[in-house]
Order: C-alpha cells, then sequence, then structure tokens
C-alpha cells in the first residue's frame, strides 16, 4: 500500500471517532499491534498485541469516561508507511473532570492494519483527570 491509502486509513478512523464510534479504530488495529505511551505515567509503556490493548488500555479507559470516547483529528501527515495524526479528545470522566487531551500519534502501517503507534499525550492531564488503570478483575 501506498502513502495515499496508509493516510486514508486513519482519515476513516478519526471521521468516526469524531461521532463517538471507536470500533472502526479497534478494527484497523493489527493482531500484533504495538502501543506505546510516551512519559512516566501510570499508563505510559508499550502494550502489545491487540489483546493486550484492548484488555490493558482500551477498556480501563473507556470504564473511566463518561459517554463515548470522542476524539477528532485535525492534521494529517503521511510519509509511505508512516502517518502522523494530530488530534484532540472531548471527554468527561465519570468523576466529572473533563479529559479533553491533545495527542499527536504515529502510526506505522502494514497491509491496511496499524502495526504500530507512538502516542505523544498531555501526560500530566492523565495523571491529574484519570485513575491508573485497573488490571481486568480488580475494577
Amino acid at each position: 500500500m501506498g502513502t495515499t491509502e496508509n493516510k486514508s486509513l486513519p482519515q476513516h478512523v478519526f471521521a468516526e471517532t469524531a461521532k463517538g464510534n471507536g470500533r472502526p479504530f479497534v478494527e484497523a488495529l493489527a493482531e500484533d499491534v504495538s502501543w506505546t505511551i510516551i512519559g512516566s505515567t501510570p499508563w505510559s509503556k508499550t502494550y502489545r498485541g491487540k489483546p493486550a490493548v484492548l484488555r490493558e488500555l482500551l477498556g480501563p479507559l473507556n470504564a473511566q469516561l463518561a459517554g463515548k470516547n470522542t476524539i477528532t483529528a485535525h492534521r494529517f501527515i503521511a510519509e509511505g508507511d508512516q502517518v502522523v495524526v494530530e488530534g484532540r479528545g472531548h471527554n468527561t470522566t465519570n468523576a466529572g473532570k473533563q479529559y479533553n487531551n491533545r495527542y499527536c500519534w504515529v502510526f506505522r502501517i502494514a497491509q491496511g492494519r496499524v502495526v504500530e503507534l507512538i502516542e505523544y499525550t498531555d501526560t500530566s492531564l492523565i495523571e491529574s483527570a484519570l485513575l491508573p488503570p485497573q488490571p481486568p478483575g480488580n475494577r
């Protein structure tokens, strides 16, 4: 797949997350995806494999949000298999805290799937708005 096709995948995904529909995002993840959140928060680490992303990252995050996880993207820069996306969340936690984080994601796409994602975000906001992720069964 070329640059144009690789860029169209996150464009489609974020058109849907802007409506609160995260299903296309999850469907775009390769089974062996690697998702790294930069920083030193309890959320910051590399999640390896789609099951770990769902269980250790997205599940605990969505459990803390009041309503659907809504994110809009406004910049897409692509070269080859790399696509950089700048976006902003529009969320409130169950505790009533605003969680409108800003993001810069670096995607690596292979065969129409996200195989690597590196996330740069406001880690101070993560620590002030979110509780540490809870392992499955401890929520």
